[in-house]
């Protein structure tokens, strides 16, 4: 039997994503209902390049808490500004739910064209450091969004040091982690 691990590139389903209010309050709550642990949070990202429905995003700020649940990562959004974007199209702020699926992939390009050949939309599409990302928005299809993430070596590094902190954590310990410790905000 052959285990699926964020990081790994294929056309697999890698994570599962909910919109939340509260970033840190939503991981403390997964942690004390699942199990599931420990959250890496990466607060306040700010994306500079990025097309909301192929106009130009401006200034797009949220922040994401990552956790891992045997071969599927649980991602956390809490969007801070009130601005347009693919979470709000189908969460409205203040409320809470699934939101996207997620692959990874080396063929970013293919899969992208993939779904834009079946008549899908691309609600944004941005760069997170050198690593493209878009959703795709397949709610009519499926009731969610799809999020494609172009293979990056650390994107891949990032979801590595996840599983493992999951593989080897005690339940309690720092249960709410920073994902890139160097990076001050």
């Amino acid at each position: 039997m052959t285990t699926v691990t964020p990081g790994q590139v294929g056309p697999h389903v890698m994570q599962a994503a909910f919109i939340v209010e509260d970033v840190e309050a939503a991981a403390r709550a997964w942690v004390a209902t699942t199990g599931i642990g420990p959250f890496f949070l990466v607060p306040h990202i700010r994306l500079t390049e990025a097309r909301y429905r192929g106009a130009p995003a401006d200034g797009i700020d949220f922040s994401v808490a990552l956790a891992q649940s045997g071969g599927l990562q649980i991602e956390l959004i809490q969007q801070h500004c009130d601005r347009p974007s693919a979470y709000r199209d189908t969460i409205a702020s203040g409320e809470t739910g699934f939101h996207h699926f997620c692959v990874y992939t080396g063929a970013y390009d293919v899969t992208r064209q993939r779904y834009l050949d079946q008549g899908f939309i691309s609600a944004v599409d941005g760069v997170f450091g050198a690593m493209r990302f878009c959703y795709i928005d397949t709610s009519p299809a499926l009731g969610c969004m799809i999020e494609i993430v172009e293979q990056d070596e650390i994107q891949t590094d990032a979801f590595t040091r996840i599983a493992q902190a999951a593989r080897d954590w005690d339940g309690r310990t720092d249960p709410i982690r920073p994902l890139f410790p160097e990076v001050t905000s």
